[in-house]
């Protein structure tokens, strides 16, 4: 019996990436769709609780989906308790642009995935691929400039792996990054603190009210054994992420300061 894969991502249920992951998949396991009809990037863990949430089972090339007007977390939620999907792996991905550092995986929308299906005991590959143009993470996810063979190839090894020797233990999600030319193998890393050197940009509308864009220049590159610095290098970086947010370092600092 082959094993399953719930397949989610945050660009889209007709996102290029999420095809070539199917592409990559449906020979080695029984694999299910369910994606965000629409781009949904950057939404982190947030979920619809303030409104319904509509399914649609679609059809792309022959193949049937299920579009969830919601949230990636939304997705995963329907998956496993609307549809009663069982799978043995959630694979979220392959996002367009690299989800990197601290700062990527708390509002990351295909890290936030691959969390509320490890968070339901389910655990999950978030799978990214480095863009060349950063222009690239804000155009038409059904289609791109990027190629996706080298990040397919990756995501079928790394479920392959999994499926045969298990989920690396004390790990709910493995976090990969696949650089846009990979000339190297797999690094284990560790999340580096920033991507972006985040800065505001005030400008005036029409009428000469103020409005802000977030934005700020990618950083390049980090400490080595970080994710970044992998990428950099041209690796492919697996980083190992746990649910659990607790700082078991800062116990007995914080219990100093709570004496008395």
């Amino acid at each position: 019996m082959s094993p399953s894969v719930l397949l989610t991502n945050d660009d889209g249920v007709n996102s290029v990436g999420l095809w070539a992951a199917y592409d990559a998949l449906a020979s080695i396991a029984d694999v299910t769709v369910v994606a965000p009809a629409t781009q949904q990037s950057a939404v982190g863990r947030s979920i619809s609780i303030f409104e319904p949430l509509r399914v649609d089972e679609i059809s792309h090339n022959g193949i049937s989906a299920y579009s969830v007007a919601g949230k990636p977390t939304d997705a995963v939620i329907i998956g496993l308790f609307a549809l009663e999907l069982a799978p043995d792996l959630i694979v979220s991905g392959i996002n367009i642009g690299e989800n990197l550092s601290f700062e990527s995986i708390m509002t990351s929308g295909t890290v936030g995935a691959a969390l509320e299906g490890a968070n339901q005991g389910v655990p999950g590959l978030a799978v990214s691929l480095q863009v060349e143009d950063q222009g690239d993470k804000f155009g038409d996810p059904r289609q791109s400039a990027q190629s996706f063979t080298a990040a397919a190839a990756v995501v079928r090894d790394c479920c392959e792996r999994i499926f045969q020797l298990g989920f690396p233990t004390g790990a709910d999600v493995l976090n990969i990054n696949i650089p846009a030319h990979p000339v190297g193998g797999y690094e284990c890393t560790r999340l580096a603190k920033k991507l972006f050197s985040t800065g505001v940009e005030r400008r005036l509308d029409p009428r000469g009210r103020p409005y802000y864009w977030i934005d700020g220049p990618l950083i390049e590159d980090a400490e080595p054994g970080t994710d970044v610095h992998a990428i950099k290098e041209g690796r492919v970086s697996v980083t190992p992420l746990t649910l659990d947010c607790t700082a078991p370092v800062a116990c007995p600092a914080l219990g100093r300061l709570l004496e008395g």
